[in-house]
């Protein structure tokens, strides 16, 4: 009786094993795609200097550029100024989308400081 009820027991987790190994699922590090990625970032002032497809832009901070899908290249602001004309804009979080275009590269910005600060010229009210 005792053999019956631990050859029970052996079958019952074998199954249980294998129905945990065909739940497995192979995740990517990171599925999305290269550019913009939805993520909340702080807004402490640490300027960092961040490269994409050869565009330098300087931002706030490591997040903002991160989040633009840009990489850091070094800390504080890029030496010419990374697109903001050398000029350092101090934006609110105010959420009022705008569509800018700049070197024929269109993109959506949070607000219109947002957009003039990374240099690009606002070409209409809401996201793209």
């Amino acid at each position: 009786m005792r053999l019956l009820a631990v050859a029970r027991h052996g079958v019952v987790v074998f199954m249980l094993s294998a129905l945990l190994a065909a739940c497995t699922a192979v995740v990517d590090d990171d599925p999305r795609p290269p550019g913009p990625h939805p993520q909340l970032c702080t807004m402490q002032y640490q300027p960092v200097c961040a490269r994409r497809d050869g565009d330098r832009q300087t931002f706030a901070n490591a997040c903002l550029a991160e989040r633009e899908g840009y990489r850091i290249v070094r800390e504080g602001a890029c030496r010419d100024g990374g697109g903001g004309g050398g000029e350092q804009a101090f934006c609110t979080r105010e959420y009022a989308p705008v569509c800018a275009r700049r070197h024929g590269q269109v993109r959506t910005f949070p607000n219109a400081c947002e957009a003039r600060a990374a240099d690009y010229r606002i070409v209409g009210d809401g996201p793209c």
